[in-house]
């Protein structure tokens, strides 16, 4: 398997290119009443993503994007960014958040920080580098917070480009 990603232009990373305390931004993406309903109507069918109305009546006191539609979008922005692991991003775990609901309009990027770097003991080919990472808002209010551990392929144990 090549573990360069084609898919999206710029040099891939290796685990041995990334540090602890290294920044990576996001383009935007924007949310829009309809992307909303469509995609509660398929995954998450519950009132106050469905129908203005009743989300009036709710806990969010107007319509707001499932958080899975919300993690679904932060992972597009992730993949499609700057960090461009190579081989892509694979996640071994997470620990995720939603502290202000997203709503219709919201203009979304993410925000990370790598915390931790790994190089795992029973497989010198790999490492986990644990992300911290924050979509914000248009306002700069966080409408979810996570906690990424992913897999990232080592450089110095590719031959040929390949593995």
């Amino acid at each position: 398997m090549n573990r360069n990603n084609p898919t999206f232009p710029g040099a891939a990373r290796y685990l041995e290119d990334i540090q602890v305390g290294d920044h990576f931004s996001t383009a935007s993406y924007a949310m829009h009443t309809a992307r909303i309903k469509a995609f509660a109507k398929e995954f998450d069918p519950q009132p106050f993503h469905l129908d203005e109305v009743a989300a009036q009546a709710s806990l969010f006191g107007g319509l707001a994007a499932s958080g899975w539609h919300t993690a679904a979008v932060t992972m597009k922005l992730l993949v499609t960014g700057n960090l461009n692991l190579a081989g892509g991003m694979i996640g071994t775990s997470v620990e995720v958040g939603w502290p202000t609901p997203t709503r219709a309009d919201d203009i979304l990027h993410v925000e990370s920080e790598v915390v931790a770097v790994e190089t795992s003991r029973s497989r010198p080919d790999r490492g986990i580098v644990t992300l911290r990472s924050e979509t914000l808002n248009q306002d700069g209010k966080v409408v979810q917070k996570m906690l990424a551990k992913v897999l990232v392929w080592r450089r110095s144990t590719i031959v040929n480009g390949d593995k």
